[in-house]
């Protein structure tokens, strides 16, 4: 007679870790953005592009140096770290915004994977798009500007945890958003704001008090200062801090969009 297998109440035939579903929804992930590359890699650098050359000639030539460097290197890891965090957000949310427009959300919350398998899945992929654009915009920075990071490693960190903070609050936004109009709110007044209000392309010490402090709150802040400080070595405050910052922020983001999957909001309703 063949061999029945049991599974004690509340454990799973696939183990502790469905590892095989896990990989297989970061593979979709992935090539979301991977089969469309002119779209969500192209188009990044151009932008970042363009937003380098129009302050380099209209504001270049009359600004002095910034934190003892010439202004056009300073913005450029702004510009980066802004680009990175734009394109990691867009990735999920959009990813999951049209699962639930279209109807096919059912694709995402029906396989054997929990809360935890499904939002990993989601942020791994947002931090792969962000981290395919960090690295193209340093290989232009590096042709170009003749910039090299001063610390690549510290680098790397600050642009992996801006993908993975970005991606996770990209699905928190998805999750309560029921039309791409209100995505598109999200996007235009608050993710663009926090992105261009947080130093990207000044430094913060020449702020008034009560902005300085407004910006100091915002984890977005860090994150544009952390990847200053890894690829020119300046930076407003100490990269450890905002290190510290930026892991706590993504921590939260990540719990937060892990605690919406397992209820369910606005997914299985």
């Amino acid at each position: 007679m063949p061999q029945t297998l049991s599974y004690e109440p509340g454990t799973r035939r696939f183990g502790r870790v469905n590892w095989l579903g896990f990989a297989t929804l970061c593979k979709r992930e992935i090539l979301r953005f991977t089969n469309v590359w002119t779209q969500t890699l192209l188009a990044p650098l151009v932008t970042a592009g363009l937003f380098l050359m129009i302050f380099t000639i209209a504001i270049g030539p009359q600004r002095g140096d910034v934190m003892g460097v010439a202004f056009t290197t300073f913005i450029a890891p702004g510009i980066l770290m802004m680009t990175v965090i734009q394109n990691a957000f867009a990735n999920t949310s959009s990813s999951l915004m049209i699962s639930k427009v279209q109807g096919n959300i059912v694709d995402t919350l029906m396989p054997p994977l929990s809360a935890a398998e499904v939002v990993l899945g989601f942020v791994v992929g947002g931090t792969a798009r962000g981290t395919c654009v960090a690295l193209a915009l340093l290989a232009m920075f590096w042709g170009v500007l003749g910039i090299v990071p001063a610390a690549p490693l510290v680098t790397l960190a600050f642009v992996i945890l801006g993908s993975a903070f970005m991606a996770a609050l990209g699905l928190i936004a998805a999750i309560y958003s029921q039309k791409f109009d209100q995505m598109a709110a999200i996007t235009n007044f608050i993710i663009t704001p926090l992105a261009f209000l947080s130093g990207t392309f000044y430094s913060v010490e020449a702020l008034p008090r009560g902005l300085y402090q407004v910006t100091h709150a915002n984890p977005v802040f860090y994150l544009i200062d952390g990847a200053r400080w890894g690829v020119i070595g300046v930076s407003d405050t100490h990269p450890a801090t905002g290190f510290a910052v930026a892991l706590g922020a993504t921590m939260a983001a990540i719990l937060a969009a892990w605690w919406l999957f397992r209820r369910g909001t606005r997914l299985k309703s």
